[in-house]
């Protein structure tokens, strides 16, 4: 009796650690959507949704820069924000980006021709993961820009990304 336990807690266990991974797949599938005035669809509710594949088809820009949530600099790669808004013919004034647990921060459009403002799919050249604050992580270069190291930026700083709405 004790051998079936042990076995059924072996299982148990292995399911525990397998799923979470399983549920953190951030390479395949739907993972941004933007609305709003856009020119560009790819959809029937006249959004245009991203995967994974379609945001690193576009250039990749990367940079090295200190941040309030990790201890040290990390590099962060990904499409810059402007190049995204190009694709889908983007017209406003304002980004409502929106994470998975439905925070909402508001961004000048501006701020993606000012800065180097990316959509960071990779910290330190691997994907991030909803754990590791990913999928999608829209980040400003702190470290090149002291404009940027100020609450009103970092709090612009949006992880977890799945949609921006263009008004």
């Amino acid at each position: 009796m004790l051998s079936f336990r042990r076995l059924i807690l072996s299982l148990n266990l292995l399911l525990f650690v397998a799923l979470p991974g399983q549920a953190d797949d951030t390479t395949s599938g739907p993972v941004l959507t933007l609305s709003g005035t856009i020119s560009v669809t790819n959809s029937d509710s006249n959004t245009y949704v991203f995967d994974m594949a379609m945001l690193e088809a576009l250039p990749q820009y990367s940079f090295t820069t200190s941040t309030p949530w990790y201890p040290e600099p990390h590099k962060f790669s990904g499409p810059l924000m402007r190049d995204i808004l190009a694709k889908v013919g983007a017209n406003g004034e304002t980004l409502t980006a929106v994470a998975l647990n439905e925070y909402k921060v508001r961004i000048p459009v501006d701020n993606s021709t000012r800065f180097n403002l990316i959509v960071a799919t990779h910290r330190d050249d691997k994907h991030m993961t909803v754990r590791e604050k990913g999928p999608l992580f829209v980040l400003y270069p702190f470290d090149n820009d002291s404009e940027t190291q100020s609450q009103v930026y970092y709090d612009r700083s949006i992880w977890q990304l799945k949609a921006i709405h263009i008004e």
